[in-house]
């Protein structure tokens, strides 16, 4: 038998090498990321803050963050996508090192609002790039790849910052600083070919990105389910521990069990599902998302736990890579940033109101209401999504000839 019939990720073959290139920056630059996951520990145990106040910080990060998408995305389409990820690298860096010497508690909030402000436009820019750099039939392909590289760095800065926490908290702000530095001069030492640098057309501009149906019907669509998906950091924990009683080494188990099916899934799903339309690939990756966390109503075991993350991994898997990719389709060349933006924002809207609204549930009426109310939202957007319209990534293609 040949390698290449057992590798997993040979349908990234033929992939531009700057799109390679891309993705291990963002590899190193994910494999360093410590210190959000850390920070509310860094702000109550080594800050001494109370934990209110340690939430009110970290929710006013993701408040900017949120905000700040579409428009660093927009100046990222005018200044140049590449220009704004090497920029928002190595500015990370800085402001990285110099967050832990404040102390006040108006300087820590201060300098948390610069780090997001720094820190966010390298999401909607690599994205852009990516679209940009992928033939528009490989743009799901690419776009696993990229969520490949960020996983596989996930799986590990979150595990270091573990020891590293446990010896000096102000270590995962260096660690994290530099492999930001790392990934920025990845893209400066090493031959990086810009993509072609789109304009608006003379006289005038392509039009209010919010005035665009397409782009707030899908952000619409997608928000239930990305609801849904985000509890599987919140309230899925607490579930799993408090009402069903399971050690939490079982929860931070079924991490492994995500990750490994997406290195070694993700990309082949994708290829296999490339030439379906945009609303069957969104809708069934959706549902399948859905029926995952629903089933939970259901779950008492540890296996039919495991299970159940399966289900809303292969959800998962179809559901971004084509989501970002119709992004991309339905955004005019000049403003792909701004409308990939807007994607970036969907998700942080959903992260932050997520794990608030399943907590409310989940204390007030408990887990099978909760997972049986996740189906329900879960479903509106199957629903929503199955309704896209657009032509396959091919058509696209053989009608631009």
């Amino acid at each position: 038998m040949r390698w290449s019939s057992l590798n997993p990720w040979k349908d990234l073959a033929g992939l531009p090498r700057e799109l390679w290139l891309l993705a291990v920056a963002m590899f190193v630059n994910r494999a360093g990321t410590m210190v959000m996951p850390f920070l509310v520990l860094y702000l109550t145990r080594d800050r001494g803050l109370l934990p209110t106040r340690a939430g009110l910080a970290i929710a006013l990060y993701g408040l900017v963050s949120l905000l700040w998408s579409p428009v660093v995305g927009r100046l990222g389409d005018r200044w140049g996508q590449l220009r704004m990820v090497k920029a928002s690298l190595f500015t990370t860096a800085v402001v990285l090192v110099l967050v832990p010497l404040f102390h006040s508690y108006l300087a820590i909030l201060g300098a948390l609002v610069v780090l997001a402000l720094v820190s966010e436009p390298v999401r909607p820019a690599a994205m852009a790039l990516v679209s940009h750099l992928a033939p528009p039939e490989r743009r799901r392909q690419a776009f696993a790849l990229n969520r490949l590289a960020v996983n596989l760095g996930m799986s590990i800065g979150p595990t270091a910052g573990g020891f590293l926490a446990e010896v000096s908290f102000e270590s995962l702000f260096w660690v994290d600083a530099a492999t930001s530095l790392l990934a920025g001069l990845l893209l400066v030492v090493i031959p990086f070919r810009a993509p072609q640098h789109f304009h608006d057309p003379p006289g005038g501009h392509t039009g209010a990105a919010l005035a665009d149906r397409k782009l707030i019907y899908i952000v619409l669509a997608l928000l239930p389910v990305l609801l849904v998906f985000f509890q599987h950091n919140s309230t899925m924990a607490l579930f799993l521990v408090d009402n069903l009683g399971f050690r939490p080494s079982v929860y931070g188990g079924l991490f492994a069990v995500n990750t490994l099916l997406i290195v070694l899934s993700e990309v082949r799903l994708n290829t296999v599902t490339a030439h379906w339309p945009f609303g069957r690939a969104m809708a069934t990756g959706a549902l399948l998302a859905t029926l995952g966390f629903a089933a939970l109503a259901m779950a008492r075991s540890e296996l039919a736990v495991a299970l159940t993350v399966v289900v809303w991994t292969v959800g998962e898997m179809i559901l971004f890579p084509t989501a970002s990719a119709y992004f991309a389709e339905i955004s005019p060349p000049s403003r792909r940033g701004e409308y990939l933006g807007f994607y970036t924002m969907a998700f942080g809207v959903a992260f932050s109101l997520g794990p608030w609204l399943g907590t409310a549930v989940l204390e007030r009426w408990g887990g099978v209401t909760l997972w049986i109310l996740c189906g329900l939202a879960g479903l509106v957007s199957v629903w929503m999504l199955a309704r896209v319209s657009g032509r396959e990534p091919m058509e696209v293609v053989a009608a631009a000839k």
